[in-house]
């Protein structure tokens, strides 16, 4: 019986979407390193053959011999994550093992400042940048750029501890911030597990000016989209694009959609920036997710490969609109199995999917002005969707039910989410005014069906 270990931290796509799909390709055993989520457990803890939780294991390079260990104990063909926070753990343990991984350049598509300091090097469109590793290079970081510029972790993700500085005076309460930005993330597990230290690495770099004109024929669209793909063994296979909501000041990421309605040959040229940037890494196998800044003229900038699949649900999104399943098709390149991959990246489909990630602002970032107990369960949403469309909530991200929404914290990133959904609908145009009707309109639909929490509603 072949059998795959999955490496369990938070991150990646919920557990009901993915184990299935794992272990429909191999008998699945589970290392937990942090409690399991307990929502859709009876979709998730039947398909497992083995679960295993190890809380107080060690960190760092340690890390790395207990998990090999208990690799081989039970016999694993293949070792896979598709958590952020774990990639490079685990590639290290493949390379420990003999077995297929992401290699040890992972390290690239982890460490932000790594990332471009290699594509400055193999010419990758990329925006300047500076490493910070103190106040004072911060300052200098704001004032050798060109403003505005974005003060990021070299090692985060889903945009938290993001800022946007104008001026050398914002300079100490932005420091201050992004440190508590941190420790807060820290404490829900949103870090690094390899590499240590990591929260004191950080980079500032100019902000793009994005646009969508002379890309998209339709409004309503983000100035950046994202490149799904597989490094298979070191040959990267693109898979489709992904589009964007704008997102809500400063980089609070809130709607993914499939498919892209960029035409054809726009799409293509995206393409090859995307594997010029992945190639450039020189990674094993994984998943992949690129971003990338869309400018005027046709100009484009890359702004960061992950090695893993986009996160909230765009592997379901490529399910539903392409028929191919990612997850699968990276479990079975770990095993050393033939996959099918498209001879060129998909670009059109018919159907459309979307991942929306509500918080308490509105399509344009206005924060809610009242305070509504989280209650979507009670929403009539036949009166925000069109007809034909359908709305699912996705469990495990979502805030408990009946709690009062928080006020939106412009440094928070996804830990501004109220609950994550996969909308879908007949076509693409359709999709984005659901995905903008739903954003602009469970305000309201909230408050008709719950009392408004305790306080006074906000300015």
């Amino acid at each position: 019986m072949t059998k795959i270990l999955y490496l369990y931290v938070k991150g990646g796509p919920p557990l009901e979407h993915s184990f299935p799909r794992i272990a429909g390709r191999a008998e699945l055993h589970v290392l937990a390193l942090m409690p399991l989520p307990d929502t859709a457990v009876d979709q998730w803890r039947p398909v497992c053959a083995s679960i295993t939780e190890a809380f107080d294991a060690p960190r760092g390079k340690e890390l790395v011999e207990f998990v090999a260990e208990h690799a081989a104990a039970i016999g694993a063909d293949a070792v896979i994550t598709l958590s952020e926070f774990a990639v490079l753990l685990v590639a290290h343990v493949a390379e420990r093992l003999g077995q297929r991984g992401a290699s040890a350049n992972v390290v690239r598509a982890r460490d932000k400042r790594l990332m471009r300091e290699t594509w400055q090097a193999a010419g990758v469109p990329i925006p300047r940048f500076r490493r910070v590793e103190s106040e004072e290079d911060l300052r200098v970081g704001v004032t050798s750029l060109t403003p505005p510029v974005l003060l990021k972790p070299a090692w985060g993700a889903g945009s938290v501890a993001q800022l946007v500085l104008n001026d050398p005076a914002e300079v100490p309460a932005a420091w201050h911030e992004v440190g508590e930005a941190l420790r807060l993330g820290g404490e829900v597990g949103m870090n690094e597990l390899y590499q240590s230290g990591t929260d004191a690495d950080l980079l500032v770099e100019e902000i793009f000016s994005g646009t969508t004109e002379g890309w998209y024929d339709a409004p309503g669209y983000g100035d950046y989209v994202s490149v799904e793909g597989i490094v298979a063994d070191g040959v990267y296979r693109p898979l489709c694009i992904t589009a964007r909501l704008p997102v809500i000041p400063p980089f609070t990421e809130v709607g993914s959609t499939a498919p892209c309605v960029l035409p054809e040959p726009l799409q293509r040229r995206i393409e090859d920036v995307s594997r010029q940037a992945v190639d450039a890494l020189e990674l094993g196998t994984c998943g992949t997710h690129t971003e990338i800044k869309l400018g005027a003229d046709g100009s484009v900038t890359v702004i960061e490969t992950g090695a893993r699949f986009g996160g909230v649900m765009i592997t379901r999104e490529i399910e539903e609109v392409f028929g191919i399943d990612p997850i699968a098709m990276l479990a079975d390149e770990l095993l050393g199995r033939d996959v099918d991959y498209p001879a060129r990246m998909h670009v059109t489909a018919g159907r459309a999917a979307a991942s929306v990630a509500v918080i308490p602002t509105d399509a344009a970032g206005n924060p809610w002005r009242t305070t509504p107990l989280w209650r979507p369960d009670l929403v009539d949403w036949s009166a925000i969707l069109s007809p034909g469309s359908a709305i699912e909530q996705v469990p495990a991200f979502s805030m408990p039910v009946g709690d009062p929404v928080p006020v939106y914290d412009t440094s928070g990133g996804s830990r501004n989410w109220l609950g994550l959904f996969v909308v879908t609908a007949q076509d693409a145009e359709t999709l984005r005014r659901d995905c903008i009707a739903v954003l602009d309109g469970l305000e309201a639909a909230l408050g008709a069906v719950s009392p408004t929490a305790p306080g006074s509603p906000r300015p």
